[in-house]
């Protein structure tokens, strides 16, 4: 029985690896009021991805994690500028990078035979066969995060070290997971921080929903990574409904300002 249950081994430490590298820059996301910058960095990580199916057919092991890093790091200095330049507009203009991000990959798509099924594993990918690369690499991200943020995470407050951070994470997390489940491991965790429980209750909350999503798509055949972005999805809704009508507490940590 355990050996028939040894595949999964991959999936799950996955997914907890993403929890510690994901969950410690959420809390940055909200402190800093750019939920957008989630959507619009993996997007352009995963256009980074995309393209080098579309450009290489027999692709170079790693060409597309190098070239998923070097965009989403593009798409994070960008973020970082128009965030410092406008920041009374900085959502929207946020908010059209992500489209633009979006668009450039269904054209990119469409002049792939197999664009539309890759464009659809960067969105919802399945979490169940996630191997053991793509674990070690996530794995190796959460120890990097970890270190530099710090007990209390915020030493991830300072802009020069955030968002070179965040878009390296994302370039790792999203080819692995899918946009939908880093989105959901970012945002909803995050929410428990702002209620004021400490950054390491919010990662346990997300492996136990993560982890939950992945034996609900097991036990039902439901697709993994949907089936694990829904769970997490209720698990930021929960963070919300008891608090409804009192005042949001300060994160004792988790969720310094942003610096300079």
């Amino acid at each position: 029985m355990a050996a028939d249950l040894a595949w999964i081994a991959a999936p799950a430490l996955a997914l907890l690896a993403a929890c510690l590298l994901l969950v410690p820059l959420g809390a940055q996301v909200l402190a800093r009021g750019v939920v957008f910058i989630d959507l619009a960095v993996a997007q352009v990580a995963a256009a980074g991805a995309l393209a080098v199916g579309i450009a290489w057919e027999q692709a170079p092991p790693g060409a597309a994690a190098v070239l998923s890093a070097v965009a989403a790091l593009l798409g994070g200095g960008l973020v970082w500028w128009l965030a410092r330049r406008w920041p009374a507009q900085r959502e929207a203009l946020i908010g059209l990078v992500y489209v633009a991000g979006a668009s450039a990959s269904v054209v990119g798509a469409a002049f792939d035979p197999h664009g539309r099924e890759q464009l659809t594993a960067l969105l919802a990918a399945d979490v169940l066969w996630v191997g053991w690369p793509a674990t070690a690499l996530l794995a190796a991200g959460a120890i990097a995060v970890l270190a530099l943020a710090g007990r209390d995470g915020r030493r991830l407050g300072r802009d020069a070290l955030f968002y070179p951070v965040f878009a390296l994470a994302l370039s790792v997390a999203v080819p692995a997971l899918g946009l939908y489940v880093v989105f959901a491991l970012l945002i909803a965790p995050a929410l428990w921080t702002r209620r004021g429980r400490p950054l390491r209750d919010a990662i346990a909350l997300a492996a136990g929903a993560s982890l939950a999503g992945l034996g609900v798509s097991w036990a039902l055949d439901w697709p993994s990574g949907a089936s694990v972005a829904l769970l997490l999805c209720g698990l930021g809704l929960a963070a919300v409904i008891p608090s409804a009508g009192t005042p949001p507490r300060s994160p004792p940590n988790g969720g310094s300002p942003p610096g300079r």
